[in-house]
């Protein structure tokens, strides 16, 4: 079976068009159409219905996808682990990460590793934690640098990087500021600004308020840190922010010694994946 009518079934079936399809895989549209006309002749099934603008995968088309995915990441597997006998660094490196290890702990690293390996390139893609953990999962990207699950995938392996303590916050000018003394019960009370209910680092804090019986009304909620600290800043709520986010700032920290809250940062694999040498050389960097 070609792999790449299978690659061009994949796209259709993801896109639900030829002509974007077309357009991810930088063929003509006919060419495209030809690549699946050629696929399902060699199966003897249509695997595509076209209804008005719309295309859908028949009951074969369905039955085919995963199978086809399993087949192109096995061929990937096999390139890579060939490719790793050799032991040169290159070819293209898929890796996600979040907005805040992207702009707090990668830099100098992938400026390490730029120079160390410039026959890699490197194709980066910002995403939730969580997202680029399914990436992983899925095959789409081979390595995720990210704040690492509370309920692991079976089928992903995880590597501990760093330890990132959190912090509560509030503004100067905030009623908790003024008190000389807050427990749990009096932060509660307050709207919180913090990250969407389904992120890790919102976990992280729903587990550790649980035992003792509270939770958080959120006022404002967005995945970006940076956007969160700057409305805590402004008086919007208090916030649970790294550590490493507070230095120079000047945000009150509240301390809660019944609440010592931190995530783990790390790496994402998946466990039946072959690693390429460009995806280890970038483990052993942030290792350092």
């Amino acid at each position: 079976m070609d792999i790449n009518n299978l690659q061009a079934f994949i796209e259709v079936a993801k896109q639900s068009s030829f002509s974007l399809a077309a357009a991810k895989l930088h063929l003509t549209k006919t060419a495209v159409s030809k690549r699946i006309a050629t696929l399902e002749s060699s199966l003897s099934t249509k695997l595509f219905d076209r209804i008005g603008r719309q295309v859908v995968l028949t009951e074969a088309g369905h039955q085919l996808l995963p199978r086809a995915h399993k087949m192109l990441a096995e061929m990937d597997d096999i390139r890579r682990t060939l490719s790793n006998l050799s032991g040169e660094v290159s070819g293209v490196l898929s890796m996600g990460t979040s907005h805040h290890i992207g702009l707090r702990r990668l830099p100098p690293i992938l400026k390490q590793y730029a120079t160390l390996y410039p026959n890699v390139s490197l194709d980066i893609r910002f995403l939730g934690s969580e997202l680029a953990c399914a990436e992983v999962e899925k095959g789409n990207l081979e390595l995720a640098i990210v704040t690492l699950p509370t309920q692991p995938s079976e089928n992903l392996q995880f590597m501990e990087l760093w330890d990132d303590p959190l912090q509560f916050v509030v503004s100067p000018n905030h009623p908790l500021a003024k008190l000389k003394q807050v427990n749990p019960e009096q932060l509660v009370s307050y709207p919180a600004v913090l990250t969407t209910e389904i992120t890790y680092t919102r976990e992280v804090l729903d587990e550790a308020l649980k035992p003792l019986g509270l939770s958080v009304t959120t006022g404002l909620a967005t995945d970006y840190l940076e956007t969160l600290m700057m409305m805590v800043d402004v008086g919007l709520g208090w916030g649970l922010l790294p550590e490493t986010m507070l230095k120079d700032k000047k945000l009150k920290i509240l301390s809660f010694p019944q609440l010592q809250i931190r995530r783990r940062l790390g790496a994402v694999v998946h466990h039946s994946r072959t690693l390429s040498n460009a995806a280890r050389m970038m483990l052993d960097l942030c290792r350092e």
